[in-house]
């Protein structure tokens, strides 16, 4: 008899049916095709195990299992329980009446109970898309998963409480989860609050222009100023994500196994820290089964990278395409993936590697050219696709012990949205525009005009500094950011001059 059960195979953050056909006849053997990897082959003893737990008994016929589409490879652990409910099926030990009407992933231990699986979301979307009553899965992943709506939800624990169920010897209530109320409830609950922060007012208007018109940012300053503390404070003052954009990051990290058990939908900007000594591929992505590396992980939100100049050079020169792109294609040479990857880059460094060079009190024991070659571990390339450049400075003690009450997030938070608005409406007929650092080089010139006396500045500017072609473009988008927080339609002289003081590592004599 043949019996037909459903699964899904996750490729880059969407998934594909797979329909998981199981024929028990006459003969010896278990046969699996349709291009399983390993851990899929392997389900064969914890399938076996598990059944013979519960009081069934594996076939000792001719067993083929096929994975159908059989060009497409199969990967993981999670076809255990469509394959144990096919069995079951085929070999007439049961009758499952329902069985064409649900998709069935997760993996089984030995005993038969059923362990969380990565990729949870994306199969629950393709699972409605398809048109299927329900998703059977395991019951720590159900709470993910019931973030779709429109697609019965069943959390169970061992596979006789899925075969129960599919029986009809057993009522399991659908996981109904209200989205909308959840993403609400965690939306206005930052972890860090620029409140806290004392001094540093000059940063904390570079974190607001940054903000509000998604400019990556360096900070460059000795050890001990403040660069991690304002760079985590960062996601509270960016706008609230869409629940579109919240679907979108979660199921990223729902493809890592990122989410951990009986989580939901993400209803914060997502903030990565990588430590420097990462490798190209666990940032960018990749491997043999291509999966999501760290800047697909900030999708939506932030990436944090610590004393940049630590972090090697193959590492950084890989983000230069994304940080054009907003998303990173893994190409391999059966498969190529596409992951988003549209973050704001936050990077800290020291100016030397004693940290003290322009320190206005303790001095650089550095030697001749040693700054400079220190600054030149990040690349030129790198650093014109980071519009702000900040200096930071240590904060005096009179404004550590000032009583005086700092800005909060919240406060900051409601003038970047400000901006953010302005440059929705000016964008609205480019949907794949959204924000000032986004634009194309075409759209600067008709967004960005500035009168004869901002062009004779920053002429002067350019000559002066030696600015490339892309930093002019990144001075104009920096400007029409500060225009748009100062409510302004024209770019004015002084919006300009803001802009191009945010250029202080490609200052002549900035390193000696």
């Amino acid at each position: 008899m043949v019996a037909k059960t459903f699964g899904s195979a996750v490729s880059g953050v969407d998934a594909n049916l797979i329909t998981i056909e199981v024929n028990v006849g006459q003969g010896t053997n278990f046969f699996m095709v349709g291009l399983p990897d390993s851990a899929v082959k392997e389900s064969q003893q914890r399938v076996e195990s598990a059944l013979k737990y519960f009081g069934y008994r594996m076939p000792r016929q001719r067993v083929v299992v096929n994975l159908a589409p059989a060009d497409l490879r199969k990967e993981g652990s999670a076809y255990d329980l469509p394959i144990a409910m096919g069995i079951l099926q085929a070999s007439e030990q049961v009758n499952f009446p329902t069985l064409d009407q649900y998709v069935l992933m997760g993996e089984l231990s030995l005993d038969g109970k059923l362990r969380p699986i990565k990729g949870v979301l994306p199969i629950a979307i393709e699972a409605r898309k398809r048109g299927f009553k329900g998703f059977i899965l395991p019951l720590e992943n159900a709470k993910e998963a019931s973030i779709v709506n429109s697609l019965d939800i069943i959390g169970v624990e061992t596979l006789d409480q899925a075969s129960d169920f599919l029986q009809g010897h057993i009522q399991i209530e659908p996981l109904v989860t209200d989205t909308r109320e959840i993403f609400h409830q965690g939306i206005d609950a930052p972890e860090f609050d620029f409140a806290d922060v004392q001094g540093q007012e000059n940063i904390k208007r570079a974190m607001e222009i940054a903000a509000a018109g998604g400019h990556n940012v360096i900070m460059i300053g000795p050890p001990g100023a403040g660069k991690t503390m304002l760079a985590k404070r960062l996601p509270s003052i960016l706008p609230p994500l869409s629940l579109q954009e919240a679907l979108e990051a979660t199921k990223i990290h729902s493809v890592a196994g990122r989410l951990g058990k009986h989580a939901s939908l993400l209803a914060q900007r997502p903030f990565r820290s990588p430590h420097h000594t990462i490798s190209d591929v666990a940032l960018v992505g990749g491997g043999g089964n291509p999966q999501p590396g760290e800047i697909s992980l900030a999708h939506h939100g932030v990436l944090f990278l610590d004393e940049l100049p630590e972090f090697k050079r193959s590492v950084l020169e890989v983000m230069r395409q994304p940080l054009e792109e907003r998303k990173v294609t893994i190409s391999r040479a059966k498969v190529s993936v596409d992951f988003p990857a549209n973050f704001m880059l936050i990077a800290s460094m020291n100016p030397c590697p004693c940290g003290y060079y322009n320190h206005p009190e303790k001095e650089c024991v550095c030697g001749p050219g040693i700054v400079q070659r220190y600054l030149n571990k990040v690349s030129g390339p790198l650093l014109d696709r980071i519009d702000l450049h900040v200096e930071v400075t240590p904060v005096r003690f009179e404004e550590m012990t000032s009583t005086r009450k700092s800005e909060s997030s919240k406060d900051i938070r409601e003038r970047v949205i400000k901006g953010r608005e302005r440059q929705k409406i000016r964008f609205e007929s480019n949907p794949e525009v959204f924000c000032n650092a986004m634009m194309p080089s075409h759209q600067v010139k008709q967004v960005c005009q500035i009168s004869e006396a901002g062009k004779t500045l920053l002429k002067t500017a350019m000559e002066r500094l030696g600015l490339s072609a892309r930093a002019y473009d990144r001075i104009l988008k920096v400007a029409r950011t500060i225009a748009d927080i100062a409510e302004s339609e024209d770019i004015r002289v002084e919006h300009l001059a803001e802009a191009i003081q945010y250029r202080s590592l490609d200052r002549e004599g900035w390193a000696g």
